[in-house]
C-alpha cells in the first residue's frame, strides 16, 4: 500500500498514514520503524507500507512519485 504521512510524534512513535487507493487514515503499529531505513517521519512524507494483523502499518519503506503511479511518470 502506498500513502503519506498524516501525522507522527517523534518521541512517542505515535502516527497516523493516509492510504491513497482509498483514503483511509492507518495507524503505524509499535514496529512500523524496526528495519527500516526511517528513524524519523515528517507529515506529508511519502512511504509505502503493509498492514498488520491488526490492521496498524507497518514495514515502512520509502516512496516516490514513480511509486504512487502518478500520472506522467
Amino acid at each position: 500500500m502506498q500513502g503519506v504521512i498524516k501525522s507522527f510524534d517523534p518521541s512517542s512513535g505515535v502516527g497516523i498514514i493516509m492510504c491513497d487507493s482509498d483514503l483511509a487514515d492507518y495507524d503505524l503499529a509499535s514496529d512500523a520503524l524496526e528495519g527500516s531505513v526511517f528513524r524519523m517521519l515528517r507529515q506529508g512524507q511519502r512511504v509505502v507500507f503493509d498492514l498488520d494483523d491488526a490492521g496498524c502499518a507497518t514495514s515502512l519503506r520509502l516512496g516516490s512519485e514513480v511509486d504512487m503511479g502518478t500520472p506522467g511518470h
